[in-house]
């Protein structure tokens, strides 16, 4: 690596941190001074962003902020609730299942903002360590991003991968991250089963629930969802939503179907002229946004307002930036990075999983990951089944805990066990996070061994 690689290197690594410190859109933004430097400070050609990608998201994010505005979302989570409150004892392993799941019907993981005060009262009105449900439960939340169908870190791939010769389509993708992820949650939640001390043997605990006014914010109030009345349209709306999810695998699956058609094989979405998977979600998403805006009562200002399609937009003005100064910089140096990294990849393919999970503690987004260093992967000679096992490991953000779902589960613990910790690192959120992203990866790429087992041998090798 020259010296003016490794200036320029160090450019994009710094435009990233200063970026994901500010947080927000300044990820995205931040990461345009960067590119401005690499361009005309540097002569460097500018890449390519990643407009269907973006598109994709905006379509996706949109439908799922009408969803809310109609109050789908609450009912969703209204019924998560009387799950939880039905089986209290299990809270620690039902908690996270539940964060996992509503991230993956919704596409994004800040919908447990409004479970987690749930989670947190029930664990504390049954004696039970907060921290312990709380902390795997945010943890599961982002882990269910690669397992959603709608979600960019899974758009991306499939698109990416097909551009690069592997067609994948995102029912084969979930066929392995889900039950990968699924494995890692429990690990993570059977690690965090007896974690900490129990309250009354807590002496930090014990001594705020001694202090009068620190008991009455602590056990004076009860968050709660079941209360609130939800609407038909309210429900109507979620029917909408799954539906659209459900049409979605449907053309998908039409993807991998195969037919003969003039004496060769193609898939049976081509024999019809279906159009590409990028094109088909949009379309589908935009519709069924249109419904619950119709039908539904979902109020297009209420749905703009909503933390679901703002978080979305952050991420797409995220990915927008970092995706082009990553390409930018990679796109220039892909012989030299060729010539750096192919004998690690070529003889430890899965080593790349290293790779994708130190840029993502730089980079607050999956899907951001993925669209940055995926195509540097291909190019790198990595097999499109080798990337798929590993990725569970686009998600490390949870490493340094400035992730607001983290700091969220932080502040809605009423009882101060979740925790930041005095050294940064030492939180509530990095054993289960490191127990559930590398079991998740280990078994996402034993799944594809298992699938595709000529590639069993470079594992073992």
């Amino acid at each position: 690596m020259t010296l003016t690689m490794t200036i320029e290197l160090l450019i994009v690594l710094a435009a990233l941190y200063v970026g994901s410190r500010y947080g927000s859109l300044a990820l995205g933004a931040i990461s345009g001074i960067g590119l401005a430097i690499l361009v005309f400070g540097f002569g460097l050609k500018p890449g390519t962003p990643p407009t269907d990608v973006i598109y994709i998201i905006i379509a996706a994010v949109t439908c799922a902020g009408t969803l809310q505005a109609s109050g789908g979302m609450d009912w969703m989570i209204q019924i998560a609730e009387k799950m939880l409150r039905k089986h209290p004892d299990h809270i620690t392993f039902l908690a996270p299942l539940v964060t996992f799941f509503l991230t993956v019907l919704v596409g994004t993981g800040h919908v447990v903002y409004t479970m987690m005060p749930i989670i947190c009262d029930i664990a504390l009105k049954k004696n039970i360590r907060p921290e312990r449900p709380c902390g795997v439960a945010s943890i599961a939340s982002q882990v269910g991003i690669t397992c959603s169908p709608i979600a960019a870190a899974v758009v991306a791939f499939v698109t990416i991968s097909n551009a690069n010769g592997y067609m994948v389509s995102i029912p084969q993708v979930l066929m392995v991250t889900i039950p990968a992820c699924l494995c890692g949650i429990i690990l993570a939640s059977a690690a965090s089963y007896r974690r900490g001390k129990d309250l009354d043997k807590d002496p930090a605990f014990l001594k705020r629930k001694a202090d009068p006014e620190m008991n009455r914010y602590m056990y004076g109030s009860s968050a709660t969802t079941l209360g609130k009345a939800i609407s038909k349209e309210a429900k109507a709306s979620v029917f909408i939503f799954l539906g659209a999810l459900l049409i979605i695998v449907g053309f998908a699956f039409c993807q991998m179907i195969t037919v003969e058609k003039d004496g060769a094989s193609v898939p049976l979405a081509t024999a019809m002229g279906i159009p590409k998977m990028n094109v088909i979600i949009q379309i589908i998403m935009l519709a069924a946004a249109a419904c619950n805006i119709m039908f539904c009562k979902a109020s297009p200002k209420k749905a703009v307002a909503g933390a679901v399609w703002q978080s979305g937009m952050v991420a797409v003005v995220a990915i927008y930036g970092i995706a082009w100064l990553a390409d930018t910089y990679f796109g220039n140096y892909m012989d030299q990075m060729k010539m750096m990294l192919e004998g690690v990849v070529s003889r430890y393919p899965w080593s790349i999983a290293f790779v994708f999970f130190l840029v993502s503690v730089l980079i607050n987004s999956q899907g951001a990951v993925v669209v940055a260093m995926l195509p540097l992967a291909y190019e790198l000679g990595i097999s499109g089944p080798v990337l798929l096992g590993v990725l569970p490991s686009v998600y490390g953000y949870f490493f340094i805990p400035n992730y607001p779902s983290d700091i969220a589960t932080v502040n809605f613990d009423r009882s101060g066990t979740t925790v930041i910790g005095k050294y940064l690192l030492n939180h509530s959120f990095m054993m289960p996070g490191l127990i559930s992203v590398a079991a998740s990866t280990v078994i996402g790429y034993l799944i594809t061994c298992v699938l595709f087992p000529g590639f069993f041998s470079g594992f073992i090798q």
